[in-house]
């Protein structure tokens, strides 16, 4: 009887020694949920749910108190509904698993994907964590002055942001004065789908006194940004090179495999310059680059490939460049150039890719590529824009003379 109440004691002296232990031993937490208690997030079986803050769930444990906020995955940077639709039309007929295996890395699938971590240490996100997938050819990084550099490892210089490098160039007027994208982007907006929660006149009042806003066809049929975007990104043709990751492909055409990637990527042309000019789905002329001029090979089995360079869509996007700076092109940038409509005369053009058996006359030829959430400019508009009346030759002596007053001013004492 006696070890059997010694036992018992040593057992009671046990568990309240793990008792203790438990009580004392620091939560995980920190940052704005410190003070939270597991089962606020993972519910009563901690075990059932590992995970509360992912798609898979809606965020169950994080939308109990943030009511509401699963609505971020129905909006565009979870859905993707562009891209899938895109690569369905294109990629699909060749590679099924094309979009799961190369499109998802920067897709929202956890509430912890913006808010860092293991979940134990959430924070607001910062603009670093949205640069992180807002980089390379879509939309973000151009804001501080990056733009992709090009593909070959000689270009992969300079001063490295967030692990990549990128070509130096001018930033947004708005990260000059030091705005975040969180100041146009609001969580709210992104929520109910709303590409921001700020349009330029909500904080900016033209001036009539400048001569482009005096022009009544400016104000009431363009997007500010088709004038106030000083420079975009853009890609002309982007092949996607399929090696299957095998080595008798890899060596046969002297390729260097990346990050153990089915495919091989390289661009034949990128730009750093005013974008082409199109029409959005508002009507009014916007700014627009290939959303991706895509072509296909299939490299696996050694041999000599059915067909080179298959072109399997030529799909456009009307878009806001995250460039905005207070001054604009000149006149001629737009009422004389038929380039930045896709109307380029084939005895002006530089790169013959029809020669090269690229499937197209030219990038800038709307023959045989469409706008995917608006048009080209067509051609009676394009008449309107380059009609040099009297009203256009007056502005334009106007324009100029403010340039040669300024340049007067500058160089008095």
């Amino acid at each position: 009887m006696r070890w059997i109440l010694v036992s018992i004691a040593l057992l009671l002296l046990s568990l309240n020694g793990a008792f203790a232990a438990t009580e004392s031993r620091p939560s995980p937490l920190a940052g704005v949920h410190a003070e939270l208690a597991c089962a606020d997030c993972h519910g009563a079986d901690v075990a059932a749910s590992p995970r509360p803050s992912s798609l898979a769930t809606r965020a169950d444990g994080c939308t109990g108190c943030h009511v509401g906020y699963d609505q971020i995955f129905d909006q565009a940077m979870t859905t993707r509904l562009a891209e899938k639709q895109f690569v369905a039309d294109s990629f699909e007929a060749f590679d099924p698993q094309f979009f799961n295996n190369n499109c998802g890395s920067c897709h929202v699938s956890d509430c912890l994907d913006c808010h860092g971590g293991d979940g134990h240490r959430i924070a607001r996100a910062t603009q670093n964590q949205c640069l992180g997938c807002h980089k390379g050819y879509f939309v973000g990084r151009e804001y501080l002055g990056m733009a992709p550099r090009e593909d070959h490892p000689r270009y992969q210089r300079g001063a490295e942001f967030l692990g990549e490098t990128s070509l130096k160039m001018r930033p947004d007027l708005h990260a000059e004065l030091g705005m975040e994208c969180m100041d146009c982007h609001s969580m709210q907006s992104l929520l109910h789908g709303q590409k921001a929660s700020r349009d330029c006149v909500d904080c900016h009042q033209p001036d009539p006194q400048v001569i482009e806003h005096g022009i009544a066809a400016h104000m009431t049929g363009m997007e500010c940004y088709a004038c106030h975007a000083a420079w975009a990104p853009q890609e002309y043709g982007t092949f996607y090179l399929r090696t299957g990751r095998e080595e008798e492909v890899l060596k046969r055409y002297r390729l260097q495999a990346k990050e153990q990637s089915e495919y091989l990527v390289s661009a034949y042309l990128r730009q750093q310059n005013a974008p082409p000019l199109g029409v959005n789905a508002t009507g009014r002329i916007s700014p627009i680059r290939p959303q991706f001029i895509a072509y296909y090979t299939d490299l696996r089995g050694g041999g000599t490939p059915a067909v080179e360079n298959r072109l399997l869509k030529a799909e456009w996007k009307a878009f806001f460049p995250h460039t905005v700076r207070s001054g604009t092109v000149m006149c001629d940038n737009c009422h004389d150039n038929r380039r930045r409509y896709l109307m380029e005369k084939e005895e002006e053009r530089i790169y013959r890719i029809d020669l090269d058996g690229l499937g197209l006359s030219s990038f800038w030829s709307q023959a045989g590529q469409r706008v995917s959430n608006g048009s080209f400019v067509d051609l009676p508009r394009y008449a309107l824009i380059t009609a040099k009346n009297v009203a256009y030759t007056k502005a334009y002596v106007a324009k100029w003379k403010t340039l040669v007053d300024r340049v007067d001013d500058s160089s008095r004492d």
